[in-house]
């Protein structure tokens, strides 16, 4: 690698952490070349020349997001290395993060992107979606017993989970109504407990 390589390389991923950083305040749907390079002390050109164009840049953007998101479901699946914590234990992990108020940009700029997924499905944004569904449910399952997630009905518990933290968290982002979100969380995670419990 030669030395212009590497300072490339170098400025590429200071300038995409820096457009990251915009993007979490500003969204990704409307981005333009012209206000985020100004905002990030750079130009429309040297950022077309780092990352080809627009939508290489809006791809990097998504990838980005995701490194955040999988590092929060990483540390979810991480306390089931050793032992299943089991579906309810994993949901109270999961929404702990996402109802953290200092987490809010990250997961608006998750629901747009999900949301233009399904609008642009061939598009940059395609794949979004559907990526993000795998990578939840995939932790879910790794927090379950071995004879549950197997099971149809272990399959069933986690999609039914991953879609009341999917609702829950737009109503959160909707209305910032923490109290009673979380109070719906629970009371789902009530009756998680409950149906886990072996019936004698």
């Amino acid at each position: 690698m030669t030395e212009e390589t590497t300072i490339a390389s170098a400025r590429k991923t200071e300038l995409l952490e820096a457009a990251y950083r915009y993007s979490l305040a500003h969204g990704l749907a409307d981005l333009s070349l012209r206000p985020l390079a100004a905002a990030i002390g750079s130009s429309p050109r040297v950022l077309m020349f780092l990352f080809g164009n627009k939508d290489g840049l809006l791809r990097e953007l998504l990838a980005r997001a995701r490194v955040d998101e999988l590092a929060m479901l990483g540390h979810v699946e991480e306390a089931s290395t050793t032992t299943a914590i089991g579906l309810a234990a994993a949901v109270e992990r999961v929404w702990a993060w996402l109802a953290a108020e200092e987490h809010r940009q990250l997961l608006k700029l998750w629901a747009e992107a999900y949301a233009r997924s399904l609008i642009e499905p061939d598009g940059v944004w395609g794949g979004f979606a559907a990526a993000t569904v795998s990578d939840w449910l995939g932790v879910l399952a790794a927090c379950q017993p071995p004879g549950e997630r197997d099971s149809e009905e272990g399959v069933a518990r986690r999609t039914l989970a991953l879609a009341m933290l999917r609702g829950a968290l737009l109503d959160l982002l909707a209305t910032a109504d923490h109290d009673r979100v979380t109070a719906a969380v629970h009371h789902q995670l009530a009756l998680f407990r409950r149906a886990a419990v072996p019936r004698p």
